[in-house]
């Protein structure tokens, strides 16, 4: 069995400690009817006859830019699951007649309308938040502002009890709000089961495929493909001219390789975030001129900010054959018609959270995917 659980366990006696909302927050609509197909699918199961959990809102704006968070229906007595996606920035509102993109800021700020648009009336309130708000600028080095941590006490003290995010930039932030829920999941069975769907002749055994680390930062996850997989790791780590600031970093200098060869090998490298993409593609380079095979990339958030341009190159010249990314925050409709761009979908792994939450029941084995990638490997005779 690919999943330890078929869903209907959780719709035994009804809906849960309390009736079960989603309420999506603008850009989070596709996402959040996902979520919502496999909760609706696994309650009629067992005879609930439910049509949707999804809970009609909106967040409209004056001409003035001045906006309203307002909930359709009533929520009383709710265990309410807030959806949000900080990184879609394909929403547009009209402000003084211009037309502007949503920015994470103003995300986060229609989360916090329709959480009180809900005026305490509910009976908990989760918020499933994937792209952190805030994340990247994770720590504080000169007289900086820490947005994430500040947000997290934000929520906390709006009613929040828990967080849902995915692959966070630190984990140490849920330090921000020690009394409060904070849920840091890895898709590592989903891109697992994505690259054995996609990728032909993919065969993760040590004598032909190694995992990399595209830098220190990311060590954690791409150790723990190597340790599942039982393959050998390597590392790159970045050196950075530190004299100098641009776009809000000190540039890198050089990709250092520390690790055994990759001659011959099919590669896989893995980050929580493909921002522009520089990072990910001069590491690519490194490892060809170092005679790997094949190099297939992953990330949680693939949003690829300076164009797909060079990604299209580097697939044209055999540099890296695949591109994994999840679908928890926007993807554009040039990037998911790319050939070498796969899509990871979360949003069953997301419904067996707000199932197993909304009836208080535990979430270590939805946490923890290793049974599950045991499995997988088996069925496709790898172990």
């Amino acid at each position: 069995m690919e999943q330890q659980h078929s869903g209907t366990e959780f719709f035994i006696d009804g809906n849960g400690v309390a009736d079960l909302g989603l309420i999506a927050t603008p850009g989070a609509h596709e996402l959040t009817a996902l979520i919502d197909s496999h909760l609706v699918r696994w309650a009629n199961r067992k005879g609930l006859n439910k049509e949707t959990f999804i809970i009609p809102s909106e967040c409209p704006r004056f001409s003035s830019g001045d906006g309203k968070g307002v909930i359709k229906d009533t929520v009383r007595g709710d265990d309410l699951y807030f959806v949000v996606d900080v990184g879609n920035y394909s929403c547009k509102y009209r402000l003084f007649g211009s037309e502007n993109s949503m920015s994470p800021d103003d995300h986060y700020q229609d989360l916090k309308r329709l959480i009180q648009a809900a005026s305490g009336k509910a009976h908990r309130i989760t918020v499933i938040m994937p792209l952190l708000y805030g994340s990247r600028q994770h720590r504080r080095t000169y007289r900086e502002s820490l947005d994430c941590a500040y947000a997290l006490q934000e929520l906390q003290s709006m009613g929040v009890t828990n967080i849902i995010t995915f692959d966070a930039h630190d984990p140490r932030v849920s330090n921000a709000v020690p009394l409060m829920g904070m849920d840091n999941v890895m898709p590592t069975y989903q891109v697992m089961k994505a690259m054995f769907k996609h990728i032909p002749d993919f065969k993760p055994t040590p004598d032909s495929f190694m995992v990399i680390s595209p830098d220190e930062g990311a060590i954690n996850r791409n150790m723990y493909y190597a340790s599942v997989l039982g393959v050998n790791l390597g590392m790159f780590y970045k050196r950075r001219d530190y004299s100098r600031v641009v776009n809000g970093r000190n540039p890198i200098v050089a990709h250092e390789y520390l690790g055994e060869s990759v001659e011959g090998k099919d590669v896989f490298i893995a980050d929580d975030i493909i921002s522009s993409g520089e990072s990910m593609l001069d590491i690519g380079y490194e490892l060809k001129k170092r005679g790997a095979k094949r190099i297939f990339c992953n990330a949680t958030y693939a949003i690829f900010t300076a164009g797909l341009a060079e990604f299209d190159k580097a697939y044209a010249d055999g540099i890296i054959s695949g591109v994994f990314g999840t679908n928890l925050t926007y993807r554009t409709p040039d990037l998911l018609s790319r050939e070498w761009f796969h899509e990871v979908d979360v949003s069953k792994y997301i419904a067996y959270f707000v199932a197993a939450i909304n009836h208080d029941m535990s979430v270590s084995n939805i946490i923890d995917p290793h049974a599950k990638i045991e499995a997988l490997l088996q069925r496709y005779g790898v172990k």
